[in-house]
């Protein structure tokens, strides 16, 4: 079994930074991708960013610029630095991992969340 563990959430004023951290553990035999959701009240869990073992990295429209996702593979973390918070970035963050637990064996997993609220 794997878990995920978020944490660095917090309240903002405008213009901000925060550091979101995703600690995964358990029965890992390799992690292929990891990423971050945002579900905003009221809307469907969207696609922030997201990171292969081999480092590719795909962004979202409205953060590219402004945040940097990261992970560490040695550690099975993956951090999301973000930069310039707005308003509109208010939501929970969710980690993601897609995980091998054994030959031939693959699941997606999802921490708890972790909220972030940009606000003066």
């Amino acid at each position: 079994q794997v878990q995920l563990v978020e944490s660095g959430g917090g309240l903002v004023q405008p213009g901000g930074s925060l550091r979101l951290s995703c600690a995964a553990s358990g029965s890992i035999f390799h992690i292929y991708g990891m990423g971050w959701y945002c579900q905003a009240p009221g809307k469907q869990r969207e696609l922030v960013a997201s990171i292969t073992s081999g480092g590719s990295t795909n962004y979202a429209d409205s953060v590219k610029g402004r945040f940097t996702i990261s992970r560490d593979n040695a550690k099975n973390t993956v951090d999301l630095q973000m930069n310039s918070l707005k308003p509109e970035d208010t939501a929970v963050y969710y980690c993601n991992a897609a995980v091998s637990t054994g030959w031939g064996k693959l699941g997606d997993y999802w921490g708890q969340g972790t909220q972030v609220t940009v606000s003066s």
